[in-house]
């Protein structure tokens, strides 16, 4: 079994590094303004992978970070998955080709499976990470996309199925209602994940508040966490997330 991942997270709006409650753009906080400095103290404290999102483009499209993903691959060491914005080929091309280990695919994976699909064919179940964030609706998961301005046409379990079965092996899943409201991650989601798919590297997202946090995602069969606020603000230390 491959080891349990720590992703520490850096969201980036207007060129500085933010978080949002819920998803809601208009409920920012701001983290600093040089996010290539988080980047280099993520590394100095042990990380082997980032998480890295362009904000912006995860509702206009255009990913605009390659200047700081070469930047962070040159003088980091970091592994780094990341996404905001990409919604063809040529997208997730020009982010391989820019230094990504794993590109983020949102929006288009909930409204274009069938491009997902054939890009899993193309450059393999290590490169890309589908990522859901979901609402639960009536009793029902139901991805949002666009910076979670919309919803999408199927229900999470539907969704995971046809990228199951195009051959995705890396998932992040995403309780907007949880994310940056230091609630605690939804283990009852992921364990639902995990009962669903299986075979699934899960990758957990959305309220983590301290190591218990940690070791619950962990407990639930995921097979890391991306934590974002909890670290910015020095609620959990990164060396104490990595012990677990």
């Amino acid at each position: 079994m491959a080891a349990f991942q720590v992703y520490p997270a850096i969201d980036v709006r207007g060129g500085r590094v933010v978080r949002l409650a819920q998803g809601d753009y208009a409920r920012e906080t701001g983290y600093g303004e040089d996010p290539l400095a988080v980047a280099l103290a993520y590394a100095k404290a042990g990380a082997s992978w980032l998480h890295l999102v362009d904000l912006d483009a995860a509702r206009t499209g255009g990913y605009a970070l390659q200047p700081l993903l070469a930047a962070i691959k040159a003088q980091t060491g970091l592994r780094v998955q990341t996404g905001g914005g990409v919604r063809t080929r040529s997208d997730v091309e020009r982010l391989l080709a820019a230094g990504a280990d794993r590109v983020v695919v949102g929006s288009t994976a909930v409204e274009a499976p069938a491009s997902v699909a054939a890009w899993l064919g193309e450059h393999g179940s290590e490169r890309l990470t589908v990522a859901l964030d979901v609402r639960e609706t009536d009793g029902q998961w139901v991805p949002a996309t666009r910076g979670w301005t919309r919803s999408g046409p199927l229900v999470l379990e539907a969704l995971v199925e046809r990228h199951v079965q195009a051959g995705l092996r890396h998932l992040l899943c995403t309780d907007i209602a949880r994310d940056g409201m230091l609630a605690g991650p939804n283990s009852g989601l992921y364990g639902h994940l995990r009962a669903w798919a299986p075979g699934l590297a899960l990758q957990a997202s959305g309220g983590a508040r301290d190591v218990a946090d940690v070791r619950a995602a962990k407990a639930a069969g995921c097979a890391g966490i991306v934590l974002g606020r909890a670290l910015l603000e020095g609620r959990i230390s990164l060396a104490e997330a990595l012990a677990c």
